[in-house]
């Protein structure tokens, strides 16, 4: 790793670091939260922050539907938080108090049907699903799951 890759990543672990410190210092509700989340898009040093607040059924729903969101685009590389990752979407898919909640995360899971358990809960939501929205953003989620295989852009 040369001095600017190394530089980057430091800048990139700090800016983290000091976003996620402001977010969990603001109140539940606060919607700076949601904009916290989206600055810290692509940021790899800050997916399991992301996680960890799409897990959380008390956090602020829309910060949890744009960590949904992000972890659809940058799904970790590491394959443990990958796995962690697939597992709290499927949480919050579960989740009966936040159907938008449920809708991203349901739209979130095709980078990670490697784990059968969540293909298997993806397939069940898609067929059975009482939220038409929840059973679409499902189907949208394992449509793209097959994309991602056949273009082999899938990961892990």
């Amino acid at each position: 790793m040369n001095d600017t890759n190394l530089t980057t990543t430091t800048d990139a672990a700090e800016a983290a670091e000091r976003l996620i410190a402001e977010f969990r210092a603001l109140p539940a509700d606060n919607d700076r939260k949601r904009e916290i989340i989206t600055e810290l898009d692509a940021n790899a040093q800050a997916l399991p922050f992301l996680v960890s607040v799409v897990a959380d059924p008390g956090e602020y729903d829309l910060a949890r539907v744009e960590s949904a969101t992000v972890l659809r685009l940058w799904p970790p590389a590491d394959p443990a938080l990958r796995h962690e990752a697939g597992r709290a979407l499927l949480s919050a898919l579960r989740d009966p108090d936040e159907d938008l909640v449920r809708q991203y995360a349901a739209m979130s899971l095709a980078p990670y049907t490697a784990d059968p358990v969540v293909a298997t809960v993806l397939n069940t939501t898609a067929r059975a699903d009482e939220d038409p929205l929840v059973r679409d953003s499902a189907r949208f989620s394992i449509e793209e799951a097959h994309r991602l295989q056949e273009t082999g852009a899938g990961g892990p």
